[in-house]
C-alpha cells in the first residue's frame, strides 16, 4: 500500500496580507493586550541593532522581547502612573510588498517579508522605515507570530527610547 502523503498547506498571501494589517492596526490603536494575543507562547519581537545581525543572541539588539517582556511592556503602556506617558502615542503603519520567503508545505508554516513605514508621534513625529520578517505559524484558527524581526533601514543610527513597538 502506499502512503498518502499530507495534503500540502498552500498559504493564502490575501489572508496572512490581512492578519499582518490587523497586527498594524492593533499597534496603531495602542491596544497591545489585543496585539500580544497574536503571537505563540513562545513568540518573540525583535529590533536587530545592525543590518545583517543573524542572532538576537549572540549581541545585543535595539529591543528583543519574548512574551514575559511584552506583558511587562503591555501593563505599563497607558498606565497612568507610568512617567513615560505624560504624552499620547500616536501611529500609523503603511505595509507593503508582501511575500513568503520560506514555507513548510507541510504544515503551512511560513515565513513572510513585508516593507514597511511607521510614523510615530510622541511630543514630536518619528519616521522608522524599513523590512518586517514575520515567522508565521498556521493554526485551526488562522495564523500566530514566532517571530517579528523588525530591520529598520537606519538600525545603527542613534534612536530615543522606543514607547511602543514598530
Amino acid at each position: 500500500m502506499n502512503a498518502t502523503a499530507p495534503a500540502a498547506q498552500t498559504p493564502d498571501l490575501a489572508e496572512i496580507e490581512e492578519f499582518l494589517q490587523t497586527e498594524a492596526d492593533l499597534l496603531d490603536e495602542g491596544d497591545l493586550a489585543s496585539w500580544m494575543e497574536l503571537y505563540t507562547d513562545d513568540g518573540t519581537y525583535w529590533l536587530p541593532v545592525r543590518a545583517g545581525q543573524e542572532s538576537p543572541l549572540d549581541e545585543i539588539s535595539i529591543m528583543y522581547e519574548n512574551r514575559t517582556l511584552m506583558a511587562i511592556r503591555c501593563n505599563n503602556f497607558g498606565h497612568r502612573l507610568s512617567p513615560s506617558m505624560a504624552y499620547p502615542v500616536r501611529s500609523s503603519r503603511i505595509l507593503s510588498r508582501f511575500r513568503i520567503t520560506e514555507l513548510d508545505e507541510s504544515t503551512g508554516d511560513c515565513t513572510v517579508q513585508c516593507k514597511f513605514q511607521a510614523v510615530v508621534n510622541y511630543r514630536e513625529q518619528t519616521l522608522f522605515a524599513g523590512t518586517y520578517t514575520h515567522k508565521l505559524k498556521r493554526t485551526a484558527n488562522g495564523y500566530r507570530i514566532v517571530q517579528k524581526r523588525v530591520d529598520l533601514i537606519n538600525c545603527d543610527a542613534d534612536h530615543k527610547s522606543l514607547l511602543i513597538y514598530l
